[in-house]
C-alpha cells in the first residue's frame, strides 16, 4: 500500500477461507431480522441514528478510519458510526456469515472483494445502484476496476473501499551487478523469465523472483493477467466451464520456466511475508507486488524501480483486487445513514486522506487530479507506475463459485512451482476441479 501495509491484510487478497461460502449459503435464501431488530432500531430519541461498522482494519488503517468518523460526525450530527467487529478483514467472512445466520450483523463491514458475490446472495445485503448513481461522483468517473469488482448482474452491491494494481518492483543494484538493463514498458513474460534467471545467484543466496506458494488467492491472482493477455478468462461464456482451458498452460508455462531454473522464491507461507523479507535484504532481483509494499521497500533502504507487468502481446495488461464496504439491511434509517456515510467517504477530499494515510490507489479520477495526490506520486517512486496500470487493469468476475477456481488453479500453480507436475497435467486437474464447481446450481 501507498502508506503502511495493513496488518489486517496478511496477504493483500486474503486467504480463501474454507467452509465460509457454505455456511453462507445456508442462510442466503432465509430472511433473517436485522442486528437488536424489535430491541433497537439504532435511532436515539432525539433522532441521532447509530451505524455499526465492522472495519477489519488494525494500525494506521485503523487509526485514518477513526479520524475520518471523527470528521464526519463532526458534520453530521445526527449520525454516529461506532467502529467494531473485533476482527481483522481476513477473518472477516466468517463473523459476517454466522452473523447472518444468528440475525445479528453490522450495518457496514469491510468485505474482500473476491468474497462479495457469496455474500451479495443474502437479502440482507442493501443494493446500493442508486446511490452510486446520485452520488457527487458520477459513477463513471470511478475506475473501471473499481466499478466492476462491485457489480453483480448489472446491480451495485457495495461500494468499493480500496483499489490496487500489480505491477513489478526491482532491485536497482542487483540489476546493475548482474549487467541487466532495467525493465520498462512493453516487456514480456520471455524478458521476465530471462532476468529472473540472470539475476540468481544459487551460491550468495539471490534469486530471481519469488511466487507465493501455498495456494490460497495471494498465489493465484498474480497469473490472471498472464491468461489474460493470452486471450482467456476466468469463468467461459457460458458460465459454465473454465475460461482458461487453452490459455492456462501456457501461462503456467512461465512457472515452470523459473522453477527450472530455480530463479525464484517460493514462499512457503500464507501471506508472502517471507517473500517480501527476502526481497527488502537485498536478496531478490523482483516481486510482483502492488503499492502497500513500497513504504516497507522505502524502509529497508532498496533502491528500487517500478516496471508494468510484463505481458505475451505488447497489450498492457494488470490485475486489480478491490474490496469493499458491504452495508446491510437494519431498518430504513440505519440503511440510510450508512449510505450517507459512504456516500461522504468516497468524496475526493476523504478518499485522498484514505488513499495517502491508509494505502490505496484514487477510486476515482476526481480524486486521482487532486494537488494531495499528485503531490504524493511526485515524492513517492514508482507509484505512478500503479496508478497508470489502472488504466488496463481488469479484476475477478464477481461469481459465487469464484473460491473453488481460485482453489483449483492456486493446487496447479503450486504443483507447477514445485517440479510436481507439468503445466498442460496441472491444467487438466485444475479443469476437471473447477468445472465441477462451475456446474453447481448457485
Amino acid at each position: 500500500m501507498v502508506a503502511v501495509r495493513r496488518a489486517a491484510r496478511p496477504s493483500r487478497r486474503g486467504v480463501l477461507r474454507a467452509g465460509g461460502g457454505a455456511a453462507l449459503a445456508a442462510v442466503a435464501g432465509t430472511a433473517v431480522s436485522g442486528c437488536g431488530a424489535g430491541t433497537d432500531d439504532g435511532v436515539a430519541a432525539d433522532g441521532t441514528v447509530t451505524v455499526e461498522m465492522w472495519h477489519g482494519q488494525a494500525d494506521t488503517a485503523k487509526k485514518v478510519l477513526e479520524g475520518l468518523v471523527a470528521d464526519f460526525e463532526r458534520a453530521h450530527p445526527k449520525i454516529r458510526v461506532k467502529l467494531g467487529g473485533g476482527v481483522l478483514s481476513d477473518v472477516m467472512l466468517q463473523k459476517v456469515t454466522a452473523a447472518l445466520a444468528a440475525g445479528s450483523y453490522p450495518d457496514i463491514a469491510y468485505i474482500f472483494g473476491s468474497d462479495l458475490a457469496r455474500v451479495a446472495r443474502s437479502p440482507q445485503v442493501v443494493d446500493l445502484t442508486d446511490m452510486v448513481g446520485s452520488g457527487p461522483v458520477p459513477w463513471k468517473n470511478y475506475w473501471a476496476a473499481s466499478r466492476d469488482a462491485v457489480t453483480l448482474n448489472g446491480r451495485v452491491r457495495a461500494a468499493p473501499a480500496v483499489l490496487d494494481s500489480l505491477a513489478v518492483v526491482c532491485n536497482r543494484k542487483l540489476f546493475r551487478e548482474a549487467g541487466l538493463a532495467l525493465p520498462e514498458a512493453g516487456w514480456t513474460w520471455e524478458d521476465f523469465v530471462s532476468s529472473a534467471r540472470t539475476l540468481t545467484e544459487s551460491g550468495r543466496g539471490r534469486f530471481g523472483t519469488g511466487w507465493p506458494g501455498t495456494g490460497d488467492e495471494d498465489t493465484v491472482w498474480r497469473l490472471w493477467p498472464l491468461i489474460w493477455d493470452l486471450g482467456g478468462d476466468v469463468v467461459d461464456d457460458s458460465g459454465k466451464g473454465i475460461g482458461f482451458a487453452d490459455t492456462g498452460a501456457r501461462a503456467l508455462e512461465v512457472v515452470s520456466d523459473l522453477a527450472r531454473d530455480e530463479s525464484v522464491y517460493v514462499d512457503p507461507k500464507p501471506g508472502s511475508e517471507q517473500m517480501y523479507q527476502v526481497f527488502q535484504s537485498g536478496r531478490m532481483g523482483m516481486v510482483v507486488t502492488g503499492p502497500w509494499q513500497l513504504p516497507d521497500i522505502e524502509t529497508a533502504g532498496i533502491d528500487y524501480h517500478v516496471a508494468p507487468l510484463p505481458s505475451f502481446s505488447g497489450r498492457p495488461v494488470t490485475i486489480s483486487g478491490p474490496d469493499t464496504w458491504t452495508v446491510f439491511d437494519n431498518g430504513e434509517a440505519r440503511s440510510e445513514a450508512a449510505r450517507t456515510f459512504l456516500t461522504w467517504l468516497a468524496r475526493p477530499e476523504q478518499d485522498v486522506r484514505w488513499d495517502i494515510e491508509a494505502g490505496s490507489l484514487p477510486l476515482s479520477r476526481r480524486t486521482e487530479a487532486l494537488p494531495q495526490w499528485q503531490d504524493k506520486v511526485a515524492r513517492t517512486e514508482g507509484l505512478a507506475v500503479f496508478t497508470t496500470a489502472l488504466e488496463t487493469a481488469r479484476v475477478r468476475p464477481v461469481h459465487p463459485a469464484y473460491p473453488e477456481v481460485s482453489q483449483a488453479l492456486g493446487q496447479a500453480i503450486v504443483a507447477v512451482l514445485l517440479g510436481r507436475s507439468t503445466p498442460e497435467k496441472a491444467l487438466r486437474a485444475c479443469a476437471d476441479e473447477a468445472n465441477a464447481a462451475l456446474l453447481i446450481p448457485r
